[in-house]
């Protein structure tokens, strides 16, 4: 009986390795441009009239990369929130599928891949042009990620870092769309204190809408100091404990806006002037915010086209001026929430590059 030994009982490839070819990349996911930019103009008019005024005032380059981002950044939102699939928000395994899927198609989108999804395609292609990182996009999605598990910050800290991750790192995008070196860590800090006000200030308007959609912003430190019990912030009867939480909101913005006016002076004028209306809009919702004490969550809180207009010419004069240094710099910085924010993520993997005395 002859006894045969196989010495390679490894799976062999369909094909040859060497007529095996990585997939070509296509940025844009092979879309044109020009398409891309289409769709991204019209998800802009559509769920952001604010930004769109604003985002007019960019020269064409900065304009059309902003609106990419942007289409990417709505897009990311409205599948997290179910609105594009209409599952509920309280479905919290479902969520976590959508979650990944962001993560997938954000990836695929960096790698050149088609994903099937034109605002996908457009981030990668704006992120090409603009020097984007994966990081960048994972920090945004985090945001996402947090509301899906039903997350509730618990000290004024957790709250600032839910505020970079859902535009606070959008903030520190849009200076790398206008061009901001990846080294200049003051204006990116600028940047980020931008992103920070404007999410404070949503969260001081939203308060009625979070609140039926069982989501409440406030940390739970504050509520506890009010002797409001959580959950209970909406109720009539914590109506003045509320505008006492809510105006702290709006200072906390109106600290990080004022940082963030002092680094745009150091914009060309065109950005300067379009980061300008855009702060002068948001934070204009905030202040009526405030300005309504008890009855700001009657109605929501609107800026009128007038008043969007008003703001625009206020920050075209604002533009040619120089602001003041800020007596007072915000209290949280983007470094300390970066801190934060790394603590709370996954661990880095380990390098598996050769340490310099072990090449060869």
């Amino acid at each position: 009986m002859v006894i045969r030994s196989f010495k390679d009982r490894r799976p062999r490839l369909l094909a040859p390795s060497r007529i095996l070819r990585p997939p070509v990349r296509q940025v844009g996911g092979g879309r044109e441009r020009e398409e891309l930019v289409d769709e991204a103009r019209a998800s802009i008019a559509k769920g952001s009239k604010s930004f769109a005024l604003a985002s007019r005032l960019f020269d064409r380059p900065t304009r059309e990369k902003a609106w990419l981002l942007y289409a990417w950044c709505r897009r990311c939102d409205d599948i997290a929130d179910g609105q594009e699939f209409g599952w509920r928000t309280n479905d919290e395994e479902l969520a976590e599928h959508y979650i990944q899927a962001l993560r997938i198609l954000t990836r695929r989108a960096l790698d050149g891949q088609p994903t099937a999804d034109p605002a996908f395609d457009a981030f990668g292609q704006v992120a090409l042009e603009a020097r984007l990182t994966e990081q960048m996009a994972n920090d945004v999605i985090a945001g996402f990620e947090l509301d899906a598990e039903g997350w509730r910050p618990r000290t004024e800290g957790d709250l600032m870092r839910y505020c970079y991750h859902v535009a606070g790192a959008v903030g520190v995008m849009m200076a790398n769309v206008m061009g901001v070196p990846d080294d200049d860590e003051s204006m990116l800090d600028r940047a980020c204190d931008l992103g920070l006000a404007f999410q404070l200030a949503n969260i001081a308007r939203d308060m009625s809408e979070d609140d039926a959609a069982g989501r409440c912003y406030l940390p739970v430190e504050w509520l506890v100091e009010a002797d409001i019990p959580p959950g209970e912030h909406m109720k009539p009867k914590h109506r003045e404990e509320l505008v006492v939480l809510v105006s702290r909101l709006v200072d906390l913005a109106e600290q990080h806006e004022t940082a963030a006016r002092f680094g745009a002076a150091q914009l060309p004028f065109r950005q300067r002037w379009a980061v300008l209306s855009a702060a002068n809009i948001y934070l204009a919702i905030a202040r009526k915010v405030r300005a309504r004490g008890v009855k700001a969550w009657d109605h929501r809180v609107t800026v009128s086209l007038l008043e969007k207009l008003g703001a625009v010419f206020r920050a075209l004069s604002q533009a040619f001026s120089r602001p003041r240094e800020p007596d007072e710099w915000p209290r949280w910085t983007r470094g300390e929430i970066l801190v934060a924010v790394r603590m709370e993520g996954p661990i880095a993997p380990i390098p598996m590059t050769p340490l310099p005395d072990e090449e060869s």
